[in-house]
């Protein structure tokens, strides 16, 4: 090829979409926005979401929360460790994004991609490790076996962090699916891309379509019509400003939704368990011992 056809060449500008059910739907009401970084230079138009494509995500999760919450512990592990795979296999697409997103050098975006991809590792491998920090035995005064162990919540509505665009995403949505939820993701607003190209890698990856949903748009837009539906379980408001977090636990309170209210968190931390034991219930069963014997002696 010639250095004159070269020079003629016009790139292909990338088209980011939603990720709604295992496919890659642009938004129901065909509006994007326009993504800058931190410079103001433009970077791509994103998908406007509406209040259409919330419900729809709501069903979608809904629809692959009955497979994902009974697949074993070990499993959701391994489909998540798969995730990490992919994500190191395209690290210097994140690198690139992340940067662009958080105005951050090529070195310092490196790192934070880096964080991410140990933060998903660390959430894959606590998947089969939970039930024994939070579930066991309890004693009882009579001949019963007591026994606690957790169950996922349900569907989960995620307000990703604004400023962390992909250490903070990880960091809210990892736990959320590790202990068997479903998930709808409302990306951050300014900076969706890197939440935009993460659904590209669940695509390709293990993970059943509907398990997670990632929406872009304005926060407030997205976030008023989950905090109302009836079908959500559970919302984490890590995105949500102070005026927009109380109207929505407003709104949670109508079906008793699990509301997870906006901290200061640095997301560089090890994060602990707080995140996978906020969207967890506990399911206690009581079982008779009997005897053992002709003295009555029990367990």
């Amino acid at each position: 090829m010639s250095e004159k056809s070269e020079q003629q060449r016009l790139s292909v500008f990338k088209t980011y979409k939603l990720y709604v059910g295992g496919k890659f739907p642009r938004s129901e009401s065909g509006r994007v926005y326009e993504v800058s970084d931190s410079k103001g230079k433009w970077l791509a138009n994103a998908p406007l979401s509406s209040r259409k494509d919330a419900r729809d995500a709501v069903v979608a999760a809904r629809k692959a929360f009955g497979g994902w919450s009974g697949a074993t512990a070990y499993n959701r592990g391994q489909v998540l460790y798969r995730v990490a795979e992919m994500l190191e296999g395209r690290r210097d697409q994140f690198t690139r994004e992340v940067a662009d997103a958080e105005g951050l050098s090529k070195s310092k975006a490196a790192a934070v991609v880096d964080a991410t991809i140990d933060r998903w590792v660390w959430y894959a491998g606590w998947t089969d490790k939970i039930a024994q920090v939070v579930g066991g035995g309890n004693p009882v005064a009579g001949p019963f076996f007591n026994l606690s162990s957790p169950e996922p919540t349900g569907v989960v509505a995620v307000l990703a962090p604004q400023e962390s665009s992909f250490l903070g995403l990880v960091s809210v949505l990892a736990p959320v699916i590790a202990t068997g939820n479903t998930a709808i993701v409302v990306a951050s607003e300014n900076s969706p891309l890197p939440a935009l190209s993460l659904a590209e890698v669940l695509a390709t990856s293990d993970v059943p379509g509907g398990v997670v949903n990632v929406l872009s748009g304005r926060t407030a837009e997205i976030a008023a019509p989950l905090a109302a539906h009836q079908d959500v379980n559970a919302i984490d408001l890590a995105g949500a400003d102070e005026v927009l977090a109380k109207e929505l636990e407003i709104a949670a309170a109508d079906n008793l939704k699990r509301v997870l209210r906006p901290q200061p968190v640095d997301y560089a931390e090890t994060p602990g368990t707080d995140r996978l034991t906020a969207f967890l219930e506990t399911k206690t069963v009581w079982h008779p011992t009997g005897s053992l014997g002709a003295s009555g002696s029990s367990y």
